[in-house]
């Protein structure tokens, strides 16, 4: 048993005896599937603090032939797989963390010297006929493999960590690109590869090198969907174990939409489950500077595309552009593209439209804007308390007053052009209500779309809200279309007093207008 070469179990069965561990064991089955086939080079990319030093610790612990894991795995779902003990602790395991060599070391060139030396060391220990001392980790492999067909599973952590401290040095993250693809393309001696990390495989020119990886990341996890975090079942299980809301776990922790399965950050929800506590855990881990370092990057509409973000709205993107690094930026998608594999955002394939996926990730946005002097911004976000108190009293002079100023101050970001601006300052000027209310953009209803409907979380006794705007007409027109297209219908599950508020703008004064109504459903 070594450290990088067949490594024992101890780091996953620690894990296993935490007091949250969920079992994602059935991840197992899928590499076994794919094992000594053309699919068995597998990347999977993800954000961090999302799992991927514990699913790598999970599968060396199973595979490698330095250590008996048939009693640790026995209480889990693979152990109920028709071909458990046929891979179990049957394989060669080459486990490393790049990001600990590189920071052990004062340049790429470096690292890989390092890193072979270390692996060299271990495998002389337990093949006696390797040569540490005269060839590279390649061609030990390489002769081992020819001399008893000795197989190796690969597992390989941080992966991109180069192009993230290195980000400029192309030269050397060439050379790096360049040792993997040896090390792994088209090598009798690979029976499977799992390479993880925050970024997609770094592509470009001759060195789209790594094209054997079949990829898995936030924009498309494919089949690995349910690994990525924690699943809606999972989360309602720890809610119902710990005497947690499911609700209030929802809001703050879910969202990630990945290939239609809803996803929880697991790192925030073992920590909101143990401590008792619903607070930001995975942003508390990052500064603001590590968001604001991107959303301030001058491309055009990228300010307003975060203004519009935080007030809840979907944007759609093209995240084909983006080339995989932390430097090469040639459009507003290329900044979105990045921070969906940083974790800011959330992309639904489905329909190419990016979101924030949470409040735990909106708070982080908000502080970050406020952090930049976005003084417009955040004058709208603090008044948003006043402006839901006015509503709820019905008072339409102030009401149309406050949107009016939340209007004024934003339009050198948001254009006033239509409903849909419109909507979107007035979810910017309610922020503070997605504390109590849940809100929802153009949800069905009746005989269409209402524009915005606010329904009451658990324990707020306030009405719920159907807004509707218009544009250059007035606001008993947009009261009456709630009431005659019965929107009302909106609410499904819903029991209790509802607040109808018509909204219109007038271009010409450049004013707005209110209109209310209560019923009950």
């Amino acid at each position: 048993m070594g450290i990088y070469l067949n490594p024992g179990n101890d780091l996953f069965n620690e894990t296993t005896r935490s007091e949250i561990y969920v079992d994602k064991t059935m991840l197992i089955d899928f590499t076994n599937h794919v094992l000594g086939t053309t699919q068995k080079e597998i990347c999977v990319s993800r954000p961090r603090r999302f799992g991927k030093s514990i699913a790598e610790n999970m599968l060396a612990a199973y595979y490698s032939k330095g250590c008996d894991s048939k009693e640790l795995f026995a209480k889990f779902k693979i152990a109920e797989t028709p071909d458990f003990e046929q891979h179990l602790n049957q394989y060669n395991v080459i486990h490393v963390d790049i990001q600990k060599f590189l920071g052990r070391t004062k340049s790429i060139q470096e690292m890989l010297e390092f890193l072979q030396k270390r692996v060299l060391k271990e495998l002389k220990r337990t093949f006696p006929s390797v040569d540490s001392e005269e060839c590279s980790l390649i061609t030990a492999l390489e002769d081992l493999y020819g001399e008893i067909h000795e197989k190796f599973i690969f597992i390989i952590d941080e992966w991109d960590c180069i192009f993230r401290v290195y980000k400029d040095d192309q030269e050397s993250q060439k050379s790096y690109l360049d040792f993997l693809h040896d090390l792994l393309k088209n090598q009798p001696f690979v029976a499977l590869v799992y390479m993880t990390g925050i970024l997609p495989i770094k592509k470009y020119g001759e060195h789209s090198a790594l094209n054997m990886f079949k990829e898995y990341s936030m924009t498309n996890q494919k089949r690995l969907a349910e690994f990525t975090g924690f699943t809606e079942a999972e989360v309602k299980s720890l809610c119902e174990k710990y005497q947690m809301s499911f609700e209030e776990t929802k809001q703050w922790y879910d969202g990630y939409n990945v290939n239609g399965i809803s996803i929880y950050n697991p790192k925030s929800v073992v920590e909101a489950m143990t401590e008792r506590v619903f607070d930001s855990y995975w942003t508390q881990t990052e500064t603001y500077e590590a968001l604001r370092e991107y959303i301030e990057k001058d491309f055009d509409g990228l300010k307003e595309t975060v203004i519009r973000l935080i007030a809840g709205e979907q944007i759609e993107i093209d995240t084909t552009t983006f080339v995989n690094d932390m430097v090469t930026f040639s459009t507003r998608d290329d900044i979105l593209t990045l921070l969906i594999h940083l974790g800011y955002l959330m992309y639904d394939y489905s329909t190419g439209k990016v979101s924030i996926p949470n409040h735990e990730i909106r708070q982080q946005f908000v502080g970050t804007v406020k952090a930049m002097h976005w003084t417009y911004v955040s004058n709208a976000l603090k008044r948003s308390d006043t402006l839901l108190k006015y509503t709820l009293e019905q008072n339409a002079e102030k009401v149309a007053e406050m949107l009016s100023e939340v209007h004024s101050e934003n339009t050198s970001l948001i254009q006033y052009n239509d409903e849909n601006s419109l909507a979107c300052v007035l979810t910017l000027a309610y922020y503070s209500a997605q504390d109590s209310y849940a809100i929802y953009r153009e949800l069905h209803g009746g005989e269409g779309l209402a524009d915005i409907v606010l329904i009451p979380r658990t324990g707020n006794p306030n009405p719920a809200m159907i807004i509707e705007l218009k544009w250059n007409q007035n606001a008993g027109i947009a009261l009456n279309q709630i009431k005659e297209k019965n929107y009302i219908k909106s609410l499904k599950d819903y029991h209790g007093k509802v607040l109808f508020l018509g909204i219109n703008y007038d271009k010409k004064t450049k004013q707005h207008e209110c209109q209310f109504d209560m019923t009950e459903v």
